[in-house]
């Protein structure tokens, strides 16, 4: 349980950090109302669905075949979940404002779907860093689907709930830049307290 626990605290804050899911979800809301942003987020759900699947099943086989390689993957995604770290920690000292576009799409749903299929950061998430949680011993296409289903829980929690408190303070104004800071900061010392926890695992 503890895993599954560390692994959320691992990727929400990567959930909170601004990139084309959250961007698409929030210019939607802008754009129309809150209930477009829910309806982009569960495109973008269905979207990272295909990632666990395949994930969930790719992993699997590359442990019970190239155990090797699958140590490679460890490492080289603590190595990303501190370059992470390392934008985020840089981002609090940057003067740059986040800015939203307000744009409607007829298929949000669709539209999020690939958006989360094609975003890089989410196919990272699921390549690099996914695995650092999964037990070799035990049965590895159980583990990649729960801990997919973890964030694609926490991505519908979080993305739903922004997309109603945006609904109801909506504005042409850039989020408020020091706010974002903190939570950069915030998500940038979870995502090292990670790393070197599974570092020294």
């Amino acid at each position: 349980m503890t895993v599954f626990v560390l692994f959320a605290l691992t990727v929400l804050p990567l959930i909170f950090t601004p990139g084309p899911d959250m961007l698409f979800i929030l210019s939607q809301v802008m754009g129309k109302d809150a209930k477009a942003g829910m309806m982009a987020t569960l495109g973008v759900c269905s979207g990272y669905l295909v990632h666990s699947i395949l994930v969930a099943l790719g992993i699997a086989a590359i442990i019970v075949s190239f155990p090797v390689l699958f140590d490679a993957i460890r490492y080289l995604g603590i190595a990303y979940i501190l370059y992470l770290a390392f934008h985020l920690f840089k981002s609090v000292f940057s003067n740059k404002t986040l800015k939203i576009e307000q744009s409607t799409t007829a298929h949000p749903i669709r539209k999020g779907f690939f958006t989360a299929l094609l975003n890089p950061k989410g196919m990272l998430i699921y390549f690099a860093i996914l695995p650092q949680f999964i037990n070799q011993s035990g049965n590895t296409v159980q583990q990649g689907l729960i801990l997919s289903f973890i964030f694609i829980g926490l991505i519908l929690l979080v993305y739903c709930a922004l997309s109603l408190i945006l609904g109801k303070i909506i504005s042409n104004k850039p989020l408020d830049v020091q706010k974002q800071k903190w939570i950069d900061g915030g998500s940038g010392t979870l995502l090292t307290v990670a790393a070197v926890w599974l570092t020294v695992s």
